[in-house]
């Protein structure tokens, strides 16, 4: 694990939460996270609820999204400067 790294550039992630779908550990409810490189990440700076009913079906709880972050990462959490979810994908 990452202690501190450098501002990381604009990059493409997925986004859910953390408990739902990477199988993370964190405090009661569910939590933003981000998979980058492989590695689960809980997010500071964005929240699950300011991106729409996290329960819906297309919802952090139930899907895996994409997202466009940029941010660093210190002491195993993300730290967003900026966090853009990107529109689902048509699975039909």
């Amino acid at each position: 694990a990452y202690k501190t790294t450098k501002e990381r550039g604009v990059q493409i992630v997925e986004a859910s939460c953390g408990q739902c779908n990477f199988g993370m550990t964190g405090k009661a409810g569910c939590d933003l996270a981000v998979r980058i490189e492989g590695a689960p990440y809980f997010v500071d700076g964005a929240k699950i609820d300011k991106f729409g009913d996290a329960h819906a079906k297309d919802g952090f709880c139930n899907a895996i999204r994409k997202a466009k972050v940029s941010g660093k990462i210190k002491k195993n959490r993300f730290i967003a400067s900026s966090f853009t979810l990107l529109p689902q994908e048509n699975t039909d």
